[in-house]
């Protein structure tokens, strides 16, 4: 019986280098191949082969023994392969629910999203990895680890047949392992054929039934576990023995160099006291969310304690930020390396000569000959692979690009070196590196905090390590004191004998909603910034509640709702539309004269006209963010003043007023129904629309997932520029719609139409919570962020504000919308923090 997928003499090569070199191994029903190799051995080559994000360039994929041509990840899967990403592609501004599904949703009998089915087959699988949060839980509002146990049953949704598994453990504490392995032992029981990638070793011996191990991008060997040692492994993978991974320290300890006495801080960790010497490795374990990560952060200054003292040779210090930590020599390596370490798009040259710019800019001017002479021999003494320091750093290997890392921060020449999980995610040869590279450094006299999720690495290279748990210290343990069976109990001995009682009520208040809870929507904050408006201004000018005032306002909210609309569809995908007014002005323009050109078919003509003008201009721009790949912000800059000057020229100065066009034409927004102008029907049923493909439809959701994060969107198989280029269009569809309602409701039309309008408009999205960095926005929050800018531009008129005073009060809303963003922001980290513990 053929193998459920093979790869066969599979060469993968980008431009002249070559990623894989004829690499040939099957994935059996029922067991699991391991795949070992040091980073850029070629791994995440073969994944993505497998996973139909990449094209193999000579050899094939073969599925049931039958050569398959993979044209993107939705190819994977229809043939039942199914993938765990080493970087998971998942959306923090999406549902949990909606990331297990997002790409295979369950469809209702109307072709929408049946909400109830997604959420019962989430719950199932989260069940299944061991995930106990709700399934409409706002992703990003988890930690990590459980963000990867929701990439774990992303790919269990697709009841797979093949399982592909790349790097994850990484995150995971040590019970979330154990779930993870009994997740496979029992998709093992049913035939399901999977492959692992990792680097532990341990790991890797205790789940795997056969291991293929690559070297440089050719395959060295596959053989069963029971026939290769993993002394053996490690020389296949390096192409040299490695007996040093944990390298003989001898030397002394020298003087006090750090001191935290009761160091704590709220939702992170209590009562903390470290003592760290001149040539000491202290090791700081725990779960994931046990407070290591946070008292790093504290230390380097990135965070303040709430209590307790950090002393420096025997002074007290105080931190506000990480320039004052690196002033007192002391480096953090972050364990997030490409959210918090790395600049992703800068080159190796920037990033590794960040923290001592200043040096390599001598009396303000940057020179790259100086910053090369800065950083070049820690490069060389990391033994960096790469072709050249201008080289973007996102193209190295997940090993190279930490040794980019260590070079940049050990470049600040630090007396105290803090690593926050310095080996996740690198090869057995690149450990071996980095652990003889942390001996060195501490028998030169410098003092290291490492923290760690591997036992064997705490054990091996620590002079003494600090238990946590909870954000609480609960044991110490000197060097040879220490065994894994030790530092475990020490880690969860807490939770284990914690009072049943007090769990469930701590969980309970997590869970709780008060009836005040709406009071902490955007939406509430909008209403009250109105009323605040509208009450004083209507005891100075009764007016402003007239029924001819709030008739004005409503069709004027009417124009702008739409048009606000047609921003959020951009925002949402990450992009921005500045050409939206210059669009409505143009479509206005062309739709007005198309009226009083034809007025037998004033209305037909006149809205076909404008949607026709707009959706081109929308899709124009599409096509050049997409095709050229320019930033919307400088594609649609240039467009407003193409299509500006286009409807000058056009309108050669000429209007075209109230008594040139057709009684019909006036009347098709004035007109009202059951006493609703019908401009302001006409953009409630927009939103209904709006409301159905944005919530309603699995196109709707991934233009939110396109927003949230692009890579991940791609890796799953959504076409992110498809979607891209479908929000540029509907955007100009509906500013065309919105142009020729704005020529139907207020009659003389001129080149100027709409001109300074799109602040308002985009003023009206962001201020109703529209992210300006995508991926999430609410309909609701549009038209209460619209109503309350044109209820602030009612009220100064009324009561006789200067016109002119209205940008600037605009700016001001901004402002203080973005603020209040950013602090929902940072809530909903602090809440996630304290959810990790």
């Amino acid at each position: 019986m053929a193998a459920p997928v093979a790869l066969v003499h599979a060469t993968k090569a980008f431009g002249g280098t070559i990623a894989l070199k004829d690499a040939s191994f099957e994935l059996r029903s029922g067991e699991v191949l391991a795949l070992l190799g040091e980073n850029g051995a070629g791994k995440s080559t073969c994944v993505k082969l497998l996973a139909g994000v990449y094209s193999p360039t000579d050899g094939h994929v073969e599925v049931d023994g039958k050569a398959a041509a993979f044209h993107s990840p939705h190819d994977a899967q229809a043939a039942g392969i199914s993938v765990m990403h080493q970087h998971p592609g998942l959306f923090p501004d999406l549902s949990v629910a909606e990331n297990i599904y997002l790409g295979h949703m369950p469809r209702d009998r109307f072709g929408g999203i049946d909400n109830r089915a997604m959420l019962v087959g989430a719950r199932k699988v989260l069940a299944t990895v061991g995930l106990d949060v709700p399934a409409e839980t706002r992703l990003g509002t988890l930690r990590t680890s459980e963000q990867q146990l929701v990439e774990i049953a992303r790919a269990l949704s697709l009841d797979a047949r093949v399982l592909i598994m790349d790097e994850p453990t990484a995150a995971l504490s040590q019970r979330e392992v154990e779930r993870l392995f009994t997740v496979v032992a029992d998709l093992r029981l049913h035939g399901v054929a999977m492959m692992f990638v990792g680097h532990r070793m341990d790991e890797i011996f205790r789940i795997a039934d056969r291991i293929a191990v690559l070297r440089d991008g050719r395959l060295i060997g596959v053989k069963p576990k029971a026939e290769l040692g993993r002394a053996a492994a490690i020389s296949m993978m390096v192409g040299r023995e490695v007996t040093d991974l944990y390298p003989e320290r001898r030397h002394a300890v020298g003087a006090l160099v750090l001191e935290a006495r009761g160091l704590s801080r709220a939702g992170g960790f209590s009562d903390i006291n470290l003592k760290l010497h001149a040539g000491e490795v202290l090791g700081l374990g725990g779960l994931v969310g046990s407070g290591r990560t946070e008292i790093a952060r504290a230390l380097f200054g990135i965070d303040q304690p709430d209590a307790g003292e950090i002393l420096i040779d025997g002074r007290q210090v105080t931190f506000t930020s990480a320039r004052d930590a690196m002033d007192a020599r002391i480096a953090y390596v972050s364990e997030d390396r490409m959210g918090q370490s790395l600049v992703m798009d800068f080159s190796i040259l920037d990033n590794a000569v960040l923290p001592v710019l200043d040096k390599a800019a001598r009396a303000g001017l940057y020179g790259t000959d100086r910053a090369i002479d800065l950083v070049s021999d820690w490069l060389k003494r990391m033994k960096l692979r790469f072709s050249g320091y201008g080289q973007p750093v996102k193209e190295l290997s997940g090993g190279n690009q930490q040794k980019v890392v260590l070079a940049k921060w050990l470049r600040t020449e630090p007396r105290v070196l803090i690593l926050d999980e310095p080996t996740q995610g690198i090869d057995v040869g690149t450990k071996a590196e980095v652990h003889a590279m942390i001996a060195d450094l501490a028998a030169q006299g410098m003092a290291i905090i490492l923290i760690s999720s591997e036992m064997p690495e705490l054990i091996g290279m620590c002079d003494r390590i600090v238990v946590l748990r909870e954000g609480h210290r609960t044991a110490e343990f000197a060097r040879g004191e220490a065994t894994q069976e030790k530092v475990l109990e020490a880690a969860t001995k807490t939770a284990e004998h914690a009072d049943p009682a007090a769990r469930e009520q701590r969980a309970a208040r997590e869970e709780k909603k008060g009836p005040l809870d709406v009071l902490k929507r955007r939406e509430f904050g909008l209403l009250a910034a109105m009323l605040a408006v509208a009450i004083p201004v209507t005891i100075i000018n009764p007016r402003m509640v007239s029924a001819a005032n709030l008739t004005a306002v409503s069709m004027d909210a009417a124009l702008l709702v739409v048009a606000a609309l047609a921003q959020m569809l951009v925002l949402i995908t990450r992009n921005i539309d500045l050409s939206i007014a210059a669009v409505i002005g143009l479509s206005a323009y062309m739709a007005a004269s198309m009226v009083q050109t034809y007025p037998g078919l004033d209305i037909g003509v006149g809205l076909a006209t404008a949607c026709a003008v707009g959706g081109v201009a929308g899709l124009l721009n599409g096509l050049v963010v997409t095709g050229g790949r320019i930033p919307a912000i400088v594609v649609t800059l240039a467009s407003m003043s193409i299509f500006r000057g286009f409807n000058s020229i056009w309108a050669a100065g000429d209007q075209v007023s109230a008594d040139e066009v057709t009684q019909a034409w006036l009347d098709m927004t004035g007109l009202k129904i059951v006493g609703v102008p019908l401009i302001v029907v006409i953009a409630l049923v927009i939103l209904c629309a709006g409301y159905v493909l944005l919530y309603r439809t699995a196109v709707g959701r991934e233009l939110f997932a396109t927003g949230s994060n692009p890579d991940g969107a791609r890796l799953i198989g959504i076409p992110v520029d498809r979607r891209i280029l479908m929000a540029f269009g509907m955007a100009g569809l509906l500013g065309g719609l919105c142009g020729a309602l704005w020529a139907s409701r207020y009659a003389t039309i001129d080149a100027r139409v709409a001109l300074g309008f799109e602040l308002t408009v985009i003023a009206s999205a962001v201020v109703g919570g529209v992210a300006i960095r995508g991926g999430s926005g609410t309909l609701l929050g549009i038209v209460f962020g619209a109503l309350t800018l044109l209820v602030i531009r009612n009220g100064l008129t009324l009561v006789r504000v200067d016109p002119l005073w209205l940008q600037g009060v605009y700016g001001v809303v901004i402002l203080v919308a973005i603020g209040i963003d950013t602090l929902i922001v940072r809530r909903a980290e602090q809440a996630r923090l304290a959810r990790a513990r």
